[in-house]
């Protein structure tokens, strides 16, 4: 069998930055708007008024402190709570192609290739700007990659979907060099408006190269074995689609609130964490490894109470300085990209030998890890 590796990450993350006191002072004018335009039904009890968020709320319900995102202006103004970014016409790079041939380009000199030595490009995010032709095959054809490429989608869980189906196709000799590149845009489909998850979310493309070990120049680590799972539910949803337009209600196009990102946060951290956790367990117990040989959990960056949860439940204890890594204190929750952001800054230091298993979650619901061992 055909044992295949990762040999480069890269990383693209926008230069706009938007901290929490910003945003906070965004959401805030926001709110005032609204309660004074709605200020009658308001005080009849009609209606409830739109409450404050404040610094200390959105560090403690997520441990974010700021977020990347490709356009900071439209999300700051009261008057329009989303971003602002430039229609691009059908001749020019798509917006997601750009952030993803950043990163593919970094993993590829990580790992001392070049593109024209990729036969398979999968763009695996939680969305994709169009339904066709596929942002994967535009990322193709802007590196000067061979073979073929497709889209997918898994919501948080499609980079490490796309790294089992990558990995697999190299395993049985279909292919030799796969990038999985994750594009998220998670800012444009976020609801700046909602105080319960105006904070959530930022922007990052991340890229992964697996190919043959035999085929490893450098430093690399060995997919020693993938799993992933679903399970349906509704608690993070969103229904925009292309069927939009066939609904009869007039008032069924403009921008409603199920548009947007919908999650039932009680219900997903009572839910996902025991799937998750038990998700780890049984898939190192599979291949016959303990938690106490994992060196490291690469989790996804969703919330920081979530992955210490899971860190404990895996590791049996309270995981150690530096075995369960966070990042989105700095990048916020960037859906499919987190657990590979996790991986790429904090493995470097990782001996020959140790293992760890890089691992994302979210809505279907889904699950997928990566168990991996440095050469």
């Amino acid at each position: 069998m055909i044992q295949p590796v990762i040999s480069g990450t890269g990383v693209f993350t926008p230069e706009p930055t938007i901290t929490n006191a910003e945003l906070v002072v965004a959401f805030n004018a926001y709110a005032d708007k609204e309660n004074a335009k709605n200020a009658d039904a308001i005080a009849a009890g009609e209606l409830q008024p739109v409450g404050h968020s404040s610094e200390e709320f959105i560090v403690s319900a997520s441990g974010i402190h700021q977020r990347y995102v490709m356009d900071k202006t439209g999300v700051l103004d009261p008057t329009i709570m989303h971003p602002t970014l430039r229609e691009r016409t059908d001749d020019e790079l798509g917006i997601m192609a750009e952030m993803g041939v950043d990163a593919c380009l970094k993993a590829l000199v990580k790992a001392g290739r070049d593109a024209s030595e990729v036969d398979l490009v999968i763009c695996a995010a939680s969305n994709h700007e169009r339904a066709y032709p596929a942002v994967a095959i535009e990322i193709q054809q802007a590196l000067g990659a061979g073979g073929f490429a497709f889209d997918m989608n898994v919501a948080c869980s499609s980079a490490t979907f796309g790294i089992q189906a990558a990995a697999d196709m190299i395993r049985s000799g279909s292919v030799k060099r796969a990038l999985v590149v994750n594009p998220e845009i998670c800012s444009a489909h976020l609801e700046w408006r909602d105080r319960d998850c105006h904070f959530i979310f930022g922007d990052v493309a991340t890229a992964t190269l697996l190919e043959r070990k035999e085929d490893a120049k450098g430093d690399h680590f060995e997919i020693l074995s993938t799993k992933c799972l679903t399970q349906f539910s509704n608690n993070i949803r969103n229904n925009n689609g292309f069927l939009r337009r066939t609904r009869e209600a007039a008032d069924t196009l403009p921008d409603r609130r199920d548009m947007q990102f919908m999650q039932n946060g009680r219900k997903v951290f009572k839910e996902v964490l025991p799937i998750v956790s038990q998700h780890i367990l049984e898939h190192i117990a599979e291949i016959g490894i303990t938690p106490d040989d994992l060196k490291r959990l690469w989790l996804h960056q969703a919330n920081k109470t979530m992955n210490d949860f899971i860190g404990k439940k895996v590791l049996g204890r309270i995981p150690a300085e530096g075995e369960q890594p966070n990042i989105l204190q700095d990048y916020a929750n960037t859906s499919s990209a987190g657990s590979i952001i996790a991986f790429s800054k904090h493995s470097d230091d990782l001996q020959p030998d140790d293992t760890g298993v890089i691992c994302s979650f979210g809505a279907g619901y889904s699950v997928g890890s990566v168990v991996v061992r440095r050469a």
